[in-house]
């Protein structure tokens, strides 16, 4: 069969470096999500060139600083983590190592990316399964089912990631098998690093002093943490604090536990995850997340009185968040006052999907009360960890070792990463990737 085309980590960042024909293509693609061109929509910028985002307005967060949300909903199948499974999928077939009509894409995951690894399975022509926890929302097994993937279920829920590994390991047994492996594979690393690192820079440019004083992402793959890599790299201060839920403390304190923010905190140290460049580890309580949720998204009205904001002032952040999206925006504020930033400062964090994949969760729980002071306007230094001493770090890459060693990773590699130059060397491929694949899709076109 012949492999459908997609774009190169250059045209994911700059969409108009693609020709004038395949931009018209991916234009009128959005009509119809299943049209293979969508592909050439994975991006974070609009058809304008504007990267897709909010501010949250000061009156909501209480504090000085911008607190600028990427908003990843508006990515082809709802998220952001279509960009790493395409380009996962895209490294692989240049490498020879899937092919369509051969292989069946495996894509481990709690949802997202799974949903993200059906639908470029769908679109590129592959059979899937998507290997995921029982106790996740009824949406997102709902969507991969309408991309025509499977669904092999592990028990357990979010924090419980290492059975979806498991799991995962026996299905690979089968050489036909070819898995999508966001939590070791470094296409995820080189997508948010490139495409959503340089995406935040030069949408922080057009706010405060144009500087990111910080990154903020909750970890599921730690996919997206690797963008602070990049922002690192023009601003060496700015602090990159990653997230978790306070009921599965892993990287906070080496603890585990159930939670309810599906997409993050999966009770491990993922091999992607450079912990070299992870300055700060915040907790946020995952009822807080789902409060604030409840709030914006069926609240706005009461928020806005109470607020004494204008009427529909709200209205614009509906739809935008998921339950991980809060948690970023919740411990984004919470950072800001920790660090006491200013009006000039900026706070750059991603909304992963947007409320679609959640009606079901909420509908779950019991009446909320008043909880906007609680939510919004909380603060607690303690939950806030300083891991840039060494002696965090070796307590991080101890985790991240007792994890790998069982999936045959040796520990000659694993400490290779203790070193900036291994992920240095992993970034720098991508000019070589690019070039490869405009190549084959200019040999497929003869």
């Amino acid at each position: 069969m012949t492999q459908v085309p997609g774009p190169a980590y250059r045209e994911m960042l700059h969409p108009e470096l693609l020709s004038p024909t395949i931009r018209r293509m991916a234009a009128a693609a959005r009509a119809d999500e299943f049209d293979p061109a969508n592909l050439f929509n994975i991006t974070w910028r609009n058809p304008e060139g504007v990267t897709h985002h909010v501010v949250l307005p000061t009156a909501l967060t209480g504090v000085d600083a911008n607190i600028i949300v990427m908003t990843g909903a508006c990515f082809p199948s709802g998220s952001h983590k279509v960009g790493p499974a395409y380009a996962t999928l895209m490294e692989a077939e240049l490498n020879g190592e899937i092919e369509p009509g051969a292989n069946t894409i495996l894509g481990p995951s709690t949802g997202n990316f799974g949903i993200g690894a059906a639908y470029v399975a769908r679109l590129k022509g592959y059979d899937a399964v998507v290997i995921m926890p029982r106790g996740m929302s009824a949406e997102r097994y709902h969507r991969i089912r309408k991309y025509g993937a499977g669904l092999d279920l592990t028990e357990g829920s979010e924090s419980d990631v290492i059975r979806v590994l498991e799991r995962t390991e026996e299905l690979k047994k089968d050489p036909r098998n070819k898995v999508l492996a966001q939590f070791e594979l470094f296409p995820n690393y080189r997508f948010h690093r490139f495409v959503t690192g340089r995406s935040a820079l030069s949408l922080a440019r057009k706010y405060g002093d144009g500087r990111i004083a910080a990154f903020v992402s909750a970890p599921g793959s730690a996919g997206t943490l690797a963008a602070g890599d990049e922002i690192k790299t023009s601003y060496s201060d700015c602090v990159v604090c990653a997230v978790e839920p306070e009921e599965c403390s892993t990287l906070f304190n080496n603890g585990c536990g159930t939670h309810a923010i599906e997409g993050i905190g999966d009770n491990m140290v993922t091999l992607i995850h450079n912990i070299l460049t992870t300055d700060f580890v915040q907790t946020v309580r995952d009822s807080d997340c789902l409060a604030g949720l409840d709030i914006l998204q069926y609240r706005a009205e009461f928020v806005e009185e109470r607020l004494e904001l204008g009427a529909g002032s709200l209205q614009p952040l509906q739809g935008l968040f998921g339950i991980s999206g809060l948690c970023n925006v919740l411990a984004a504020i919470r950072l800001a006052r920790f660090l006491d930033l200013g009006p000039r400062d900026n706070v750059v964090t991603v909304a992963t999907d947007g409320f679609d994949r959640y009606p079901s969760v909420l509908a779950k729980l019991p009446p909320l009360h008043d909880r906007f002071e609680s939510v919004f306007r909380a603060f607690d230094r303690s939950k806030i960890l300083d891991v840039r001493p060494p002696e965090q770090k070796e307590r991080l890459f101890g985790y991240k070792e007792a994890l790998w060693t069982r999936f045959n990773y040796t520990r000659a590699y694993l400490d290779r990463m203790k070193s900036q130059s291994f992920w240095e060397a992993e970034y720098a491929k991508i000019p070589a990737i690019d070039d490869a694949l405009q190549r084959s899709q200019v040999a497929a076109a003869c």
